[in-house]
């Protein structure tokens, strides 16, 4: 018994031992385990959150690329893409959304969960950053890729517009003054169908409309320059009109009377356009104000001058066949002070270059009396009066002979031609001067003036000399007699445009395609135009062409006659020509050429003178000199 009360006694104390261990482990270590255990699970959820996160970017990246890829060149394909990353990140989206409310739910909010939370967001703030970047790269590569495409659109389809363009880059457009343009033409259309279908009230509503449109218009070009009240006449117009429309519109009717509006605008600009040229041909042939004042001025100086003043040195040179000899006919001071000025400035050796000028009775005073004062440097300078050449008169010269006629004083003076504006400007090409003076027709009696040279440099005085021009005595032109530069790439220049080819005698002798050249810069070989008789040849078709049945006017139509089978083709660097008509002559063009010509009516010293052109001339005038600035010529 005592032995079962011992025993008892120690089974008690085990089992208090172990309800104790029990209790202790309960106490500390769960607790100890369940932190440990839940921190392991929120490092590992945050890392597979970190893993998810990177995973979606990658994946939206890749899908952007992929996007941006197809849409240059499929946009079905494309807009499958963008569907595809939209799904992406919305899943993203739900996933973020997930993680803040847990962590709005958490029950711990113990130092350590704080922390990690800390680091949590700011690796999301740099992943955040890293996307932006992601974007900024796309749209840069978006924007060149656009910049591509619009390198490949056709410039010349797109002209002054571009895909990149303001709407409103004229401050000055002009779509209201156009509006109301085209309001007045239906507006007239109108009141003509009106009074003939006799509807007089509507007729007159219009009427009333059109003076108002007219006065708001006035002569404004561009929107800016309309009256406040256009606005409103724009819709006053529009109402009637509209009215008009409901009540008149015939289809055939309003087709009539609108070509029948063109028909007569269209013979309107033709009339402008002959009065146009019939002013320029006025404004051609005269002579301004400040150039006859210098040829007044000039000329008066010279006859006070003893005799044995007016002559020039270096005489013994005139006739010297080893110098460089120039021919310039002209009656234009200021013209052929340009001519000399332009040649001896750009020659390389001066003192080897005879200028020959002969002018009028009128001008010979004013063109001595120049150069006295002005002396070309070392060059050679002679001047002489075409009235003072007894050899040539009307016994010898055909053209003096048809001038003096009373047939040729008829058709130049008289006749049935109009002066008036709208008889246009062929009329008027008729009297100009240069077809009646002989100092146009002297290019044709070279030798008979200079008989003693062997080449001679034949110059207009509407010319600029831009460089030497002494290697023109070199060419070889090959027995032939004239040097020039062909204008045969331009379709007015053959020979079918000014010879009557409808005459026998032209079309039996000459090709009406055959090139043309130009006169202004030639190089006579007087030797060969001695020997093969050039001025006789040019005798018989002017003694054939006395009653004008083959060519109307000029000198050069019987140059291309009498030269025709004798003319060396220059360089075209030579000679440019057409800077007195053309605007559109290339720059460089005009910057390498030897000598530039200013053939047409828009002369240098004109005020209807391009300007873009002028400068080329005007360098070469002395515009400080006492007699220039007496005759304002520098204004």
């Amino acid at each position: 018994m005592a032995l079962k009360r011992g025993l008892s006694g120690r089974n008690s104390g085990n089992v208090s031992c172990y309800s104790i261990v029990v209790l202790v482990f309960c106490s500390f270590l769960a607790p100890l385990i369940f932190f440990v255990g839940r921190g392991v699970y929120t490092s590992t959820s945050i890392d597979n959150n970190d893993f998810s996160t990177t995973t979606s970017k990658q994946v939206s990246s890749f899908v952007k690329e992929k996007i941006l890829a197809k849409s240059n060149t499929n946009n079905a394909e494309g807009n499958k893409w963008t569907q595809i990353a939209a799904n992406v990140r919305t899943e993203i989206s739900r996933g973020k959304q997930d993680d803040l409310v847990d962590d709005d739910h958490s029950q711990f909010h113990t130092p350590a969960i704080l922390a990690r939370r800390q680091l949590r967001e700011r690796r999301h703030e740099k992943r955040a950053a890293a996307l932006v970047k992601q974007d900024d790269e796309v749209t840069v590569k978006l924007e060149n890729a656009a910049l591509e495409r619009s390198k490949s659109v056709d410039s010349a389809v797109l002209g002054k517009y571009s895909i990149w363009r303001k709407e409103n880059e004229n401050e000055n457009t002009d779509s209201k003054v156009h509006l109301m343009r085209d309001q007045m033409i239906m507006a007239r259309v109108y009141i003509s169908i009106a009074t003939m279908k006799k509807n007089p009230g509507l007729a007159q509503e219009l009427q009333k409309q059109l003076k108002e449109s007219q006065r708001a218009l006035g002569e404004a070009m561009y929107d800016a320059d309309l009256t406040r009240s256009a606005h409103e006449k724009i819709k006053s117009m529009d109402q009637v009109l509209s009215k008009a429309k409901e009540q008149l519109y015939d289809c055939n009717l309003v087709t009539g009377k609108l070509r029948a509006i063109l028909q007569s605008a269209d013979e309107q600009v033709r009339s402008l356009k002959r009065q146009s040229t019939f002013l320029s041909q006025l404004a051609a042939k005269t002579i301004p104000n400040g150039i006859h004042c210098l040829s007044m001025r000039l000329a008066i100086d010279y006859y006070l001058l003893p005799p044995e003043k007016r002559k020039f040195p270096r005489s013994e040179n005139l006739e010297n066949p080893s110098l460089f000899h120039y021919a310039l006919f002209s009656d234009n001071v200021l013209a052929a002070s340009v001519v000399v000025n332009s040649t001896i400035m750009n020659a390389k050796e001066p003192a080897k270059h005879v200028f020959h000028l002969v002018t009028d009775k009128l001008n010979f005073g004013a063109m001595n009396m120049w150069f006295l004062l002005n002396p070309p440097g070392k060059a050679t300078i002679h001047v002489e009066n075409v009235d003072e050449f007894k050899w040539l008169n009307s016994s010898y010269c055909p053209v003096l002979r048809q001038l003096e006629s009373a047939a040729m004083k008829e058709y130049y003076f008289k006749g049935s031609h109009s002066t008036t504006l709208s008889a246009g400007s062929s009329n008027l090409k008729y009297r100009n001067p240069k077809y009646l003076s002989m100092l146009n027709h002297l290019r044709f009696y070279l030798p008979q003036i200079y008989p003693k040279l062997d080449k001679i440099l034949f110059l207009d005085d509407d010319i600029v000399v831009q460089k030497d021009l002494t290697g023109l005595w070199s060419v070889n032109l090959h027995e032939k007699v004239n040097g020039a530069v062909e204008t045969c790439g331009e379709s007015f220049h053959r020979f079918d445009k000014y010879l009557n080819f409808s005459n026998p005698h032209i079309a039996k002798n000459f090709d009406p395609n055959a090139c043309g050249w130009a006169y202004g810069m030639n190089i006579f070989y007087l030797k060969e135009w001695k020997k093969r008789d050039i001025t006789g040849i040019y005798h018989k078709w002017q003694n054939m062409n006395e009653d004008r049945v083959l060519w109307k006017l000029g000198t050069l139509p019987p140059g291309l006659m009498t030269f025709y089978g004798l003319t060396h083709p220059l360089d075209k660097s030579w000679h440019v020509l057409g800077l007195g008509y053309s605007p559109s002559i290339d720059g460089s063009e005009i910057e390498n050429a030897a000598v530039i010509h200013y053939n047409g009516n828009m002369k240098p010293w004109l005020e209807l003178a391009m300007t873009k052109y002028k400068s080329y001339w005007t360098k070469y005038i002395k515009f400080d000199h006492p007699y220039i600035r007496a005759c304002k010529l520098g204004e």
